[in-house]
């Protein structure tokens, strides 16, 4: 029989997926990376198994087998039976004696706070945010795109992006340098070319999302419309934020509020004041404040509430990732 770790913390995204070993006296024996966590495209095992292969470096280079507890945050885990159904896929993987899984979101969430409480807006690919308290009482949303409410995120940006600038061109709405900036990032020459090469497939749809940046620079040159856009996202990420605060009974007391993911993490000053402006005028109380941690280390102090770590061991782990 092999050695035995206290967590295998698991943090599978669409992008990427990161795993950490961590000892029961919160040494971190091993890390590893593999590529991104999707099981609405590729399904539950072939998902799974990426995440395999993330594990069994991370065991080996260990020398480990095993773990007495597997805490997993996973994109795509957006309802109770998604996440009972990835929790039974991974336990047929007998990578620990218990298995939990959550939302991704709760790994940035636990990753910027000292105990699991507050309430995380994570902007990244999508938008999400989750709320909870340390007696186990969380706040959520499905976050599933425009049928569950959503607005926002790197993909929604870009398509309102691109939404403005094709009506700026051919006359349907307000002007915006938009009309512009987006198909000279492509190299064209105007919206109509890089419509048809969006089209036609010349430029992958997986590509999309790298117009973000571009309408964030040009909302920083000032232009109106690029503004508008940016000023609509600071509203959403408050809106999720008072939400959660609100049913989680926090909303009067002095309460964290993460942001995480590319787009919050970004540094555009437009949005970062858009937010905390709105903040101060909705929730006084709430602290807001950027995550820049790998979320894992979130998935692995989630495990260690699970086990009953103390508190040092839980800083050693968080000394390892944030030093």
């Amino acid at each position: 029989m092999g050695l035995t770790a206290s967590v295998l913390a698991i943090d599978a995204g669409n992008s990427k997926t990161d795993v950490a070993v961590v000892a029961a006296d919160g040494e971190v024996l091993a890390t590893a990376r593999a590529g991104g966590f999707r099981p609405p495209v590729v399904g539950v095992e072939q998902a799974v198994d990426e995440v395999a292969a993330a594990v069994a470096e991370a065991y080996g280079a260990a020398g480990v087998t095993s773990a007495a507890h597997v805490s997993a945050c996973l994109a795509n885990a957006d309802f109770p039976f998604e996440e009972e159904q990835l929790a039974a896929a991974l336990a047929t993987r007998a990578w620990g004696a218990t298995v939990a899984v959550r939302n991704d979101t709760f790994a940035i969430l636990r990753a910027g706070v000292t105990e699991p409480r507050g309430v995380a807006v994570v902007c990244g690919a999508g938008i999400n945010c989750v709320g909870m308290r340390p007696d186990g009482h969380t706040a959520r949303f499905p976050a599933i795109g425009r049928i569950s409410g959503d607005w926002g995120g790197g993909w929604g940006l870009a398509e309102e992006a691109l939404w403005h600038a094709a009506r700026a061109e051919d006359g349907r709405g307000e002007g915006t340098a938009l009309a512009r900036a987006l198909p000279a990032y492509f190299g064209y020459d105007s919206m109509l070319a890089l419509i048809e090469a969006l089209h036609r497939e010349e430029v992958e749809p997986a590509r999309r999302h790298e117009l973000t940046p571009v309408l964030f620079a040009t909302a920083a040159d000032g232009d109106p419309v690029a503004r508008a856009v940016v000023d609509r996202l600071a509203q959403e990420v408050v809106a999720m934020a008072v939400v959660a605060l609100t049913r989680l009974d926090l909303l009067d007391e002095e309460t964290p509020v993460l942001l995480g993911g590319g787009v919050l993490a970004g540094g555009h000053p437009q949005l970062d004041d858009g937010v905390r402006e709105l903040l101060a005028a909705r929730a006084p109380k709430a602290v807001p404040r950027v995550v820049t941690a790998r979320p894992v280390l979130g998935a692995a102090l989630l495990g260690l509430d699970v086990v009953g770590a103390g508190v040092a061991v839980q800083e050693r782990v968080r000394g390892y990732f944030e030093g």
